[in-house]
């Protein structure tokens, strides 16, 4: 088993500066977790925590049930691979793959199976006998990755391995990524700042925010059910569309969400869900995917500023009042006007609209405030 926890890990450097607050994370066995967030969040620090670069000021980490807080890192039986591959310039592809067995006094014909192995599954066979110097970006970030391999650690960390490649080697990368994962099949701990990459690779996301993880879930969830303005803004592209003042209404024991004047009756998931919180009328934030907004049809309008054809799709960027408006529009059967200067009318479906809470910023349906009070914010998940 190789299962991660860390709880209630708090990292404060000398300056007073506070790296993490309370994060707490359950990594199950062979599951493919992703840290995600803008620079400057936490996760790279995080993950040197696990890893056993950076000391751990507060907190307990267990890896397979053992304590690892002053376990050294070369005893916690993990491999990390960097972003800046960290290769030897004056060893050959093979022997940067073999270096770490070797010091580990490992037989030589167990190395050469070993590396042979892993140059096989990565498909870099053809060049162990090359120098770093003479491979592509990708190429290196293979060998980095095979170096790692060789070892069967129980974890492997990835510190944004893919961000120093051209958008064309980070698609291919992470296709790679993924075939990897199924063949060695092994606790993968990974970082980035690409929410492309967290929604791809992922079982699950962790997002977090200036120290702090805002949520946990699946791709699915963190995509249908953002706790609060900050997740729903960082995952999406193009990103969510926020109506700023607009309102929740309760009229008669009825929801409906009130956006430009105009009131939408909220479905019956989301009457049952508010009613369930007690939700009383307040000031609120709307939230619409721009995948989710229908165009040439609704009482609200917006002007067309700028219309990008990007084949099967328009992305549309209007204005709306004093609110900018990206709409996502399929070109097939589009019978609507959306060049620029046109007015469209749109509208959406009320269950697809996200409720935040002007003050705090919190979705009114699925954040959890209990979890968030035990420093674990994750969503609720109900079940009407």
């Amino acid at each position: 088993m190789s299962e991660v926890i860390l709880k209630d890990i708090k990292k404060v450097y000398e300056n007073g500066y506070v790296g993490t607050h309370d994060v707490n994370i359950a990594i199950k066995d062979k599951e493919f977790i992703v840290l995600v967030g803008p620079s400057g969040c936490g996760k790279s620090t995080t993950l040197r925590m696990v890893a056993g670069l950076e000391e751990i000021t507060d907190g307990e980490l267990y890896i397979d049930g053992k304590l690892m807080n002053d376990v050294a890192p070369k005893d916690r039986d993990i491999a990390m691979v960097f972003q800046s591959y960290a290769l030897y310039p004056q060893m050959t592809v093979y022997q940067n793959m073999a270096f770490s067995l070797e010091l580990r006094k490992t037989p030589k014909d167990e190395i050469d199976r070993k590396v042979r192995e892993a140059a096989e599954i990565l498909e870099i066979t053809q060049y162990l006998d090359r120098k770093p110097a003479a491979l592509s970006g990708g190429q290196r970030q293979r060998v980095a990755i095979g170096r790692a391999m060789v070892r069967d650690p129980k974890v492997f960390l990835m510190d944004e391995p893919l961000s120093n490649l051209d958008a064309k080697l980070r698609n291919q990368m992470r296709a790679e990524i993924i075939k990897l994962r199924q063949r060695i099949n092994t606790t993968f701990i990974y970082v980035t700042h690409d929410q492309t990459e967290a929604m791809t690779l992922g079982d699950r996301i962790v997002i977090m925010k200036d120290g702090y993880v805002n949520q946990i879930g699946t791709p699915v969830e963190v995509f249908n059910k953002p706790v609060n303005l900050f997740v729903a803004g960082f995952i999406g592209m193009p990103v969510m569309n926020f109506f700023d003042n607009c309102k929740l209404l309760l009229e008669g024991g009825v929801y409906y969400a009130e956006i430009r004047g105009v009131k939408f009756k909220l479905s019956d998931f989301q009457q049952k869900a508010l009613k369930q919180n007690g939700q009383q009328a307040c000031d609120i934030v709307a939230g619409i995917r721009p995948q989710h907004i229908t165009v040439g049809e609704g009482e609200l309008t917006a002007k067309v500023e700028v219309s990008e054809m990007m084949g099967s799709e328009y992305n549309i960027h209007a204005r709306s009042h004093e609110d900018e408006v990206v709409m996502v529009v399929p070109t097939v059967g589009l019978e609507t006007d959306v060049s620029m200067g046109a007015t469209v009318e749109f509208t959406t479906k009320p269950d697809l609209i996200q409720l935040f809470d002007k003050e705090t910023g919190n979705n009114l349906i699925w954040y959890d405030a209990e979890s968030a009070a035990a420093n674990e914010p994750v969503c609720k998940n109900y079940k009407f």
